[in-house]
């Protein structure tokens, strides 16, 4: 098969490598999917790159956790039909070495989600890992139905379908942007007030619609808006984060102890299962009606692989994939 792959850590143009792999074959209980596209994330250039002093866990990886494709062979203990299913994958390189920069990747068959056929492929590869992760911000304490939800970063990966869910899950969302001439990229039909964050008075905005303050905050940079989100939160409230700018993030705690804030902190990689599936179960059906969109972003060929890491690595808006031939 063809696939790319990196045997030591470093900058993506230096390390990644584009060539032919033996096929690899399903074990019991898992499934071979024939990969369309392959979705890129922060956290798959952060294990290439060696972010925070990781190591190599595997002498050669194949790289990315999220994709579409379809079920191409099936190992003892699936189901023979499920051969020919279009599904999306998650977690392929989430703990093993090969993910699914490659023409056929195998995992264990819960990973392989059934696709709607009416559903893309670069919808179902952009699920994943910032999929699965806005679910765990917006539910991970429960249902969101009538309570007002603060998501800063609402046109990023994250973001956009953590606005989405909140949405679909009944509830009234405000979304912050970084900068006032974003504003107007806001879909009004998700977010119901939008705040840019280089006003002087962005926690003034945000109390305008929320008199009471905010019932939970989806936090993409925990040290930059420690201060705001204070100011914001409504008593009980959680502050669910998944990423922040400084490593060591300091906190206003009396404030938010007096607030009775929880503060949850998230890493996609350890989610317990049964929180992946449910979010996965809840992300298809989202999807079929419609409720989840995404920006598919940027293409690349396989062979450009090392374009699209430094894509990612340079931020920007808009998913990354990569395009896997036949």
């Amino acid at each position: 098969m063809l696939a790319s792959w990196y045997e030591r850590q470093g900058p993506a143009a230096d390390v990644l490598h584009v060539g032919e792999l033996p096929d690899p074959q399903p074990g019991p209980g898992e499934v071979r999917v024939r990969v369309t596209v392959s979705g890129v994330n922060p956290g798959d250039t952060k294990k290439r790159r060696g972010w925070l002093g990781s190591s190599m866990p595997y002498p050669r990886v194949i790289p990315h956790s999220d994709a579409a494709g379809a079920i191409h062979a099936v190992g003892e203990g699936v189901d023979k039909r499920r051969i020919g299913q279009r599904v999306w994958v998650y977690g392929a390189q989430s703990y093993r070495p090969f993910g699914t920069a490659a023409q056929y990747t195998v995992v264990p068959e819960d990973l392989a989600v059934p696709l709607p056929d009416h559903l893309s492929d670069e919808l179902g590869a952009s699920l994943g890992i910032p999929g699965i992760t806005a679910h765990r911000t917006v539910f991970s304490d429960g249902p969101v139905d009538g309570k007002l939800v603060l998501v800063h970063g609402v046109l990023g990966g994250v973001g956009s379908l953590a606005a989405r869910l909140a949405r679909w899950g009944g509830a009234t969302v405000i979304g912050t942007v970084r900068h006032s001439e974003d504003l107007d990229r806001v879909d009004p039909a998700v977010v119901s007030h939008a705040v840019a964050l280089d006003l002087d008075n962005a926690a003034t905005a945000i109390r305008a619609h929320a008199p009471q303050g905010v019932d939970r905050i989806i936090e993409v940079s925990l040290s930059d808006n420690a201060d705001l989100d204070t100011a914001v939160v409504a008593n009980d409230a959680v502050i669910a984060a998944y990423a922040t700018r400084a490593d060591r993030t300091e906190l206003p705690f009396w404030p938010l102890l007096f607030a009775n804030v929880t503060l949850r902190l998230l890493g996609s990689d350890d989610f317990p299962v049964e929180a992946k599936r449910q979010a996965a179960r809840d992300l298809t059906a989202a999807a079929a009606i419609g409720a989840l969109t995404v920006d598919a972003g940027d293409h690349y060929p396989l062979e450009e692989i090392a374009e699209a890491h430094d894509r990612v690595d340079a931020g920007g808006r808009g998913r990354v994939l990569v395009t896997i031939p036949a």
